[in-house]
């Protein structure tokens, strides 16, 4: 085995060990405080503001960065196994809300894996149990209804809701809020 195997197969069980511990134990611990100095060393980025509640799996927080003012509710999954996840600023993610960089090819016959980045604007709001397909961005003010499947890149300021997920109206273009939203023990 060269030595570059054998660095790449460390890196890859730290990381499912740093996964699993959030994940399991320090994800669902009631001190957002202590659940914050980990993360700030274990995801990519985690800007200032951000609140992130119980219960939130991280497949792997070194591709995961979090802009300023973000609020990630509970039971939310990111999927940075392979690439990228970008969140910027003031962005909400209801709970439950799913976001996917990496899944198989149906085209393929030996099942091949098949993904991208994805990437959420300033002032994105994922509704409950939304779920982001990989290779897609959400643009700035984008609006996802609850339980709605985005499979292809919005516009700025569209609202999207349904399987999968359409535009269906637009939202004000002057935003101005900063999300702060820090519940006491999730």
């Amino acid at each position: 085995m060269s030595q570059n195997t054998s660095n790449n197969n460390l890196k890859v069980y730290g990381g499912a060990l740093l996964s699993y511990f959030y994940n399991q134990w320090l994800g669902n611990f009631p001190s957002r405080t202590i659940r914050k100095v980990y993360l700030k060393g274990y995801l990519a980025n985690l800007g200032k503001q951000t609140g992130i509640q119980m219960g939130v799996k991280f497949l792997n927080g070194r591709k995961v960065s979090v802009g300023n003012n973000v609020v990630i509710n509970w039971g939310c999954v990111f999927d940075g196994r392979k690439f990228p996840i970008l969140i910027g600023e003031n962005v909400s993610l209801g709970p439950e809300a799913t976001v996917l960089t990496l899944g198989h090819d149906p085209q393929s016959t030996e099942f091949s894996n098949k993904g991208g980045p994805v990437e959420i604007e300033d002032y994105c709001w994922i509704a409950y149990r939304a779920t982001i397909l990989p290779n897609v961005k959400l643009a700035k003010g984008s609006v996802l209804g609850a339980g709605s499947v985005l499979t292809r890149d919005t516009e700025p300021f569209g609202i999207y809701a349904g399987v999968p997920a359409v535009k269906v109206g637009e939202r004000p273009r002057d935003l101005t809020y900063n999300l702060k939203y820090h519940p006491w023990l999730i």
